[in-house]
């Protein structure tokens, strides 16, 4: 971190959360501000071979004499503060997180702007997460900006190794964002965040509910020399709302950081062990499933330079799957359990100066997807051993390498700000050779508080491997599949001061080779196809108010209000096909939220929650299906009691209050009315 010039002397602080105040930083700083981000040389010039790569988000921390927030953001491959950005970003910080009526990163993303969480269970058991009507395979999950999406199926990006009380905040960008993050990052972005405190503590918190609930977390801090350690564990569990949807999650993670003269250093490793009884899943004619992960993850990256500002990252991400489609006694036809192991291996550059001209970065990256499994793949020349599975064997397996290249340019001139850039990139598996993907995103501050922009994005993505082989009772997998393209528009409006803030977008993708699992009738499988043509045209709008900040007074019963609308619409070409994900999209989605005191250190979290959703599923009475049954919209109601006294604060948790029967998916109906109850200790 570097200080900016000026005459007087500067005390530098370190700021490390979104506030979400209504002013440009640059503009209230008024100084040079010298930024530290990425690079290594050779990446430049390295030829496509069978190698690793990962794009990281470019960070910014200002040093300033007094209080100033919202210093950092992810939605450009130079360092930009938030209200700099041409882009929806939507931030959800740690002060958000703790008074949500949630308890996973799943359930959290439930009231993100323009996302929709399609769970098949609970509490972070599995999710499917898409932003802007894309499917679950088209979002990217970045964990500290290192990409932990899973190249076997989306179903499992979200395995996470760490719970939502380890997260310090998340970013979620809108649209299309392959000149930023690269391939996959084709409807948008989440960026979780976590970071060391600069002081030592210790928290811990223990919650029981419903259903055999038991959530068990403990963290701590500690800062020793110029090292600072942060680490968690969790153990959550439930006996299951339903037969056969018990779980049981152990989560261990790590992140650590040095900060020296020449540079910042970060190592992050987690390990999650999950299993659950995944009823109904994947097929309704078999609810008796059951699904176990394990997931080992460890990143770093180094930071440093001056002029020429360098950031390297490197990482490595295994995942282990055991699918049972019998989990208890199976039928004679019954060939035995899929066994699925992925190993991704990533290597990224970035590096960027500043000029008269503006801010440029040049940037590669590497990185190798590779699975080992007894069903997905070309057949192997010698079988494997699966690890830990006695008697069992890998018999199938692929590996395909991409690199992109990329360089970006951002200007500032008075109230006009542009930045504009271009992915370069080469995958194994296409014949092709190389494909270019431009961008570009414009702004103009028309007032203080108001600015207008406007966007132009392109995209890929590759399909996963589940897409690729996968062949069971009910689906075929298509080798032949071409990766999808898109081209994205958008146009908003932002408006913020000190007690409101207001986005608006406009957006319109026009989607080619969209992928989706699809079939002619219920009398044949499920096969994934490059349909011809998918648009995706929507509207967004977000809105938070801060009473105390209006009235200027820390007396009011309201403390905030925050509304978020999006709107979306997909058009396809008329086709017989009936569809599995891609046109199963959400309509409408409202989300209404209101805090609020109640006595002293006693507040309340409303959320309301309404979802529209397009599309339907073929409903299954228990022994055939009857047809295709459309989706019902529901409103929900989730509450959170909280109160603090000191080190302590104790909750209530009640989570569709009213007690709404409502589907996210399928045949699988989701929990009805859930309350748990914690405490928590938070010694410094």
């Amino acid at each position: 971190m570097k200080n900016f010039n000026n005459k007087k002397k500067a005390r530098l602080l370190h700021f490390h959360r979104w506030g979400r105040q209504g002013y440009s930083l640059f503009q209230a700083l008024k100084h040079e501000v010298r930024i530290a981000s990425l690079a290594v040389a050779y990446l430049y010039i390295a030829a496509p071979t069978q190698a690793v790569a990962q794009n990281v988000s470019d960070s910014l921390k200002i040093a300033k004499e007094y209080e100033l927030d919202e210093v950092e953001v992810s939605a450009t491959r130079v360092p930009a503060t938030y209200s700099q950005i041409a882009r929806i970003v939507s931030v959800i910080d740690r002060k958000e997180i703790e008074a949500a009526p949630v308890a996973s990163v799943q359930d959290l993303l439930e009231y993100a702007m323009g996302v929709d969480i399609r769970q098949r269970g609970t509490y972070g058991v599995q999710a499917d997460v898409s932003v802007r009507g894309g499917s679950f395979d088209q979002t990217l999950v970045l964990l500290n900006g290192v990409n932990i999406s899973d190249p076997q199926t989306g179903h499992l990006n979200l395995n996470l190794p760490l719970s939502l009380k380890s997260v310090k905040r998340i970013e979620i960008l809108n649209g299309s964002s392959a000149r930023v993050y690269g391939p996959n990052a084709f409807a948008g972005a989440i960026n979780i965040i976590t970071e060391p405190s600069h002081s030592n503590e210790l928290n811990a918190s223990l919650a029981f509910g419903e259903h055999g609930l038991r959530d068990i977390n403990v963290s701590g801090d500690l800062k020793t020399g110029k090292l600072r350690s942060f680490m968690s564990v969790q153990n959550l569990a439930s006996n299951g709302y339903r037969p056969n949807t018990d779980f049981e999650t152990y989560n261990l993670y790590y992140h650590g950081a040095i900060s020296t003269e020449p540079a910042e250093i970060n190592i992050q490793a987690g390990y999650s062990n999950k299993g659950f009884g995944a009823n109904s899943f994947y097929t309704s004619e078999y609810p008796d499933q059951y699904e176990t992960t394990k997931t080992s993850f460890i990143a770093a990256q180094v930071e440093t330079g001056k002029k020429l500002h360098t950031k390297v990252s490197t990482y490595w991400r295994r995942n282990k799957d055991r699918y049972e489609l019998f989990r208890g006694e199976a039928p004679d036809w019954y060939s035995g359990h899929n066994y699925h192991m992925t190993d991704v291996y990533g290597l990224s550059a970035n590096s960027w100066f500043q000029s008269k001209l503006g801010k440029t970065s040049l940037g590669a990256e590497l990185r190798s997807e590779n699975i080992l499994s007894n069903q997905l793949g070309e057949a192997l020349y010698d079988t494997i051993p699966v690890p830990g599975e006695d008697g069992q064997m890998f018999t199938n397996g692929h590996s395909r390498t991409v690199l992109s290249y990329y360089a970006e340019h951002t200007a500032y001139i008075n109230r006009f700000t542009a930045s504009f850039g271009l992915m370069a990139n080469w995958i194994s598996d296409l014949k092709k050779g190389w494909n270019f993907y431009p961008g570009i995103d414009v702004s103009y501050q028309i007032t203080e508080p108001l600015k207008a922009y406007a966007s132009f994005n392109q995209a890929l993505r590759m399909p996963t491997y589940t897409d690729l082989y996968y062949d069971g009772p009910s689906n075929v997998g298509n080798p032949n599949l071409k990766p999808e393209k898109s081209t994205s528009y958008e146009l908003g409006l932002k408006y913020r001061n000190h007690f409101l803030n207001i986005e608006s977008a406009f957006y319109y993708r026009e989607g080619k080779n969209i992928i989706d699992w699809v079939r002619i009738s219920d009398d044949f499988l499920w096969k994934p196809e490059n349909l011809t043509q998918i648009n995706s045209l929507g509207v967004e709008l977000q809105a938070e108010l801060n009473m105390k900040r209006l009235l200027n007074s820390d007396r009011t019963f309201i403390n905030s209000i925050d509304l978020n609308y999006a709107y979306n619409n997909i058009t396809r070409k008329e086709s017989e096909y009936i569809s599995k994900y891609a046109l199963d999209n959400l309509k409408h989605k409202l989300i209404v939220g209101v805090n609020h005191n109640i006595f002293r250190g006693l507040t309340a979290n409303w959320k309301f929650r309404y979802e529209d959703r397009n599309g339907g599923y073929s409903k299954f009475d228990g022994t055939d299906y009857t047809g295709e049954t459309d989706y019902s919209p529901f409103l929900l109601v989730d509450l959170k009691v909280n109160y603090a006294i000191k080190n302590i604060n104790v909750h209530v948790l009640a989570s569709n209050l009213f007690d709404k029967e409502y589907y996210d998916m399928g045949n699988i109906p989701l929990p009805g009315r859930w309350i748990s109850a914690g405490v928590s200790y938070s010694l410094k």
